[in-house]
């Protein structure tokens, strides 16, 4: 009587050959870079496979970091640049972003998953980005990337994002990350975030006099929640705070 490896080993045997035919035809489109990084990946053992893979993350954090610096200093930010944003995109929310070609009808409904590059026009992906070049800009920015701000008083900016959706904010740096639940209830139950895994991020930057960075903060947030990240509340809060030291 045949047992089930038995009747494994024969369904293996009659496959094989199939197998084979598909994946030779499959290497063979590919590119041959590709091909010898994965003949060496599979030399490797598992340390080593770690610390490769250590380096290629840290290079390609690098080069991210290396290109929003670049188009963060063409932005030349200062007090009209920001104004300029600001009245050109405020108001912009969902619906206009829908109307106006930016998002496309069928993106996920808010809450729910995270908005990817296929639910977004060009010019949507484009706005995307130049909204978290903005934010980035007026969190960090300084001399070196061309941004000339008269930072008058110390703000703390706390923003509770989903962890599963918090590489949508990977561009940030001179962060506190914590861990959190979330507590919220969506009254339709459409979103609900009861024991969601949260992280809170904290963030200290400079303000100007009028308070004009929190506007382009908000409106920046407003419209990377409206185009990525997705949440039905995107919470977050900012606050004067009168000192900050650092303890060694």
């Amino acid at each position: 009587m045949s047992t089930i490896e038995t009747v494994v080993r024969q369904i293996n045997r009659e496959l094989v050959p199939q197998f084979e035919e598909r994946l030779r035809a499959h290497l063979a489109d590919q590119d041959k870079e590709w091909l010898i990084e994965q003949i060496i990946r599979l030399t490797l053992d598992a340390h080593s496979l770690q610390e490769m893979d250590r380096k290629r993350f840290r290079d390609e954090e690098d080069r991210k970091r290396s290109e929003r610096a670049r188009r963060v200093r063409a932005l030349g930010l200062d007090r009209d640049q920001l104004s300029r944003f600001v009245n050109k995109y405020k108001g912009l929310d969902r619906k206009r972003l829908i109307r106006e070609g930016y998002l496309k009808k069928n993106a996920p409904v808010k809450g729910a998953d995270l908005i990817t590059a296929r639910f977004r026009s060009p010019k949507g992906n484009a706005l995307l980005e130049s909204a978290k070049d903005l934010l980035f800009g007026l969190l960090f920015g300084d001399e070196s990337t061309n941004t000339y701000f008269d930072r008058i008083q110390r703000e703390l900016l706390t923003l509770t994002v989903p962890r599963a959706k918090s590489d949508a904010l990977d561009f940030m740096k001179a962060t506190t990350e914590l861990s959190a639940l979330g507590t919220w209830q969506d009254p339709k139950g459409a979103a609900n975030d009861m024991q969601a895994d949260n992280v809170v991020l904290e963030i200290e930057y400079g303000e100007i006099e009028g308070e004009l960075i929190g506007d382009g903060i908000i409106l920046a947030l407003s419209l990377i929640n409206n185009l990525e990240i997705n949440e039905e509340i995107l919470y977050g809060r900012m606050e004067n705070i009168e000192q900050s030291t650092l303890i060694t």
